[in-house]
């Protein structure tokens, strides 16, 4: 056997173990939950019936929830590209005072997860809130617009990802291309919509698509207002019922397809006509210095934008040190204590649920870091058939919506092998998630891999390509493996670009809120975003050891999302790319 025919198999045979792990934990679910929504009987899915679709569609309260999910979706989406898209054109082309540490700031709603969010919003903006108590005024406002709440306070989180897609894009345009038209006479506001805009469409709408999808299904944020006329929530309390009734199915069948179906009219509206430079960004442009009284005008936008960002988390860090019962009805509260970050630490319960997110994270960033090297290989160094496919599979977590891959799960563990009474039960591989012997880790750590595997891939795919496969085969010249070629020459050039994704892999598992509040049931088995969803129902100083256990999540995020930004720069905003 020649040495290339040997190199050939062996691609070959990691190609189709990447594709095996990726059908059996990505496909397969979201194959369940397609199948269960059409099954007679949900407890085996056998059969098939259109009539538990039927009934969603003939259910007012279901496609009420639908309606709204979407009115959610596409106002969020819409305030998010009113945000970011002037402050990216701005970043992207101009210098002003300050422009550093605010671009640094723009960032700060990544690091704080919208649920835990609403914490803060409703001690700011409720009837007895800071703003009610310094206007003197007695609106009320969640109250009376949780529909608004939920939208403010999804906008405000997400915001960032279109932001990073748009500078990625706007930093990649040729200068040449606006400085031909501006020496033939069109203005700047006809040179953006002319140019600029159709350029940057598709990183604008790879941007807004994340940004739909996540806030069509997001979970979290609609529980902590209440507010439970929108499909996810329903789902969530659907799941009561999920082994004897399709309704749960059926309703998430319909969420996954229409996620899809919104998804390709966007698609068919906006990215149906592309624009294509001679070049990318071939020489630089530079950054126009703006006069000072448009310098500052540009600082005070950031600046706005970022207080509006950080006002969430303003109202969870003062309710964090707030003693019970002291901020009712004042601008702050009466009295401070920090008792709450220690027991946030030390209470039983929520000690053991930052254990298990920081072990299931850790697991999970170990395991997306070993199988991005070898994606990332697949994809750059190879020219094998079927890694375009290889590549397409690990971006589709990023359009499948979470809670869709949550239920999607739960379904797999109702099913041979995993069901109750299976081969698996008593093994380490008992994946139950309902039942009197529940074992949820394997599963969410699955869970966490599989959803922020494009984040790696991406992250990996970059390095590689900005590093010559002339080293590799330098190496393997000299008489080293394949393999010390990669451990040793290729794995240390792109080290920065796998930390970077590691950090991002690590924390946003950390935060993750689908995936924790529907596949741990069990409180020893809660990790931090479900205890702290837990305590929020708790009386007494239940919220109060909520938002502390979000300000250490903060403190967390903040550190490994700087320090992937320093490593990735404007790369960051590709990996939020479908």
């Amino acid at each position: 056997m020649s040495a290339r025919t040997y190199r050939n198999l062996i691609q070959y045979g990691l190609l189709a173990l990447m594709l095996f792990v990726l059908s059996v934990f990505l496909l397969y679910p979201i194959g369940l939950t397609v199948r269960g929504g059409f099954a007679e009987d949900p407890a085996t899915g056998s059969g098939f019936t259109l009539d538990h679709l039927r009934l969603v569609f003939e259910d007012p309260n279901l496609m009420g929830g639908i309606m709204n999910a979407f009115k959610i979706a596409c106002a969020v989406t819409f305030l998010c590209i009113v945000i970011s898209l002037p402050l990216a054109v701005l970043s992207a082309r101009y210098s002003f005072p300050g422009k550093k540490i605010l671009n640094a700031s723009i960032l700060v709603p990544l690091i704080l997860p919208p649920f835990v969010g609403a914490i803060g919003i409703r001690a700011l903006l409720g009837r007895e809130g800071a703003l009610n108590a310094l206007l003197g005024t007695d609106w009320d406002i969640l109250g009376q617009a949780k529909f608004w709440g939920v939208v403010l306070v999804m906008a405000l989180h997400l915001y960032p990802i279109i932001y990073l897609n748009a500078t990625a894009s706007l930093a990649n345009l040729d200068p040449a291309l606006d400085e031909s038209a501006e020496n033939l006479g069109a203005g700047g506001w006809r040179r953006f919509f002319k140019i600029t805009l159709p350029l940057i469409r598709p990183g604008l709408f790879a941007g807004a698509t994340i940004v739909f999808i996540w806030s069509f299904t997001e979970l979290g944020t609609p529980l902590m207002f209440d507010y439970y006329g929108v499909t996810s929530v329903q789902i969530f309390y659907g799941l009561k019922e999920v082994q004897n009734s399709a309704e749960p199915y059926a309703l998430t069948l319909v969420l996954l397809v229409s996620a899809v179906m919104f998804y390709l009219m966007g698609k068919m509206v906006f990215g149906r006509k592309g624009y294509a430079m001679y070049s990318k960004a071939s020489r630089a442009g530079g950054e126009t210095p703006l006069p000072p009284f448009w310098g500052w005008a540009a600082s005070l936008g950031f600046g706005f934008v970022v207080l509006l960002a950080i006002l969430p988390h303003i109202g969870v860090v003062l309710t964090s040190i707030a003693e019970p019962g002291s901020w009712y009805g004042t601008v702050f509260p009466k009295d401070i204590t920090l008792s709450h970050f220690n027991e946030a630490l030390t209470a039983s319960e929520s000690f053991n649920s930052i254990k298990n997110s920081l072990i299931l994270s850790l697991i999970a960033m170990v395991l997306n870091m070993a199988f991005g090297v070898l994606i990332g290989y697949l994809i750059v160094r190879t020219t094998i058939k079927g890694r375009s496919l290889l590549d397409a599979l690990c971006m589709l977590p990023l359009a499948v919506p979470g809670l869709v891959m949550a239920f999607g799960y739960v379904a797999m563990t109702l099913r041979w092998p995993f069901e109750s009474g299976g081969p698996l039960e008593g093994t380490w591989l008992n994946l139950e998630v309902f039942g009197e012997d529940p074992n949820p880790f394997p599963l969410l750590i699955i869970a966490y891999a599989i959803r922020r595997l494009p984040y790696i891939v991406r992250s990996t795919v970059s390095g590689l390509e900005q590093t010559s496969g002339e080293l590799e085969e330098a190496a393997v010249n000299l008489g080293a493996s394949r393999v010390t070629a990669v451990r040793k020459v290729i794995v240390p050039l792109i080290m920065a670009n796998l930390i970077a994704g590691g950090l991002l892999v690590f924390s946003f598992s950390m935060l993750e809120v689908s995936d924790s509040l529907i596949l741990a049931q069990r409180s020893d088995h809660f990790p931090i975003t479900k205890m702290i969803f837990e305590f929020t129902n708790r009386l007494g100083d239940g919220i109060y050891i909520a938002s502390a256990m979000g300000v250490w999540g903060m403190t967390l995020l903040t550190i490994t999302l700087f320090g992937a930004s320093l490593m990735l720069g404007k790369k960051l905003g590709s990996i939020f790319r479908v």
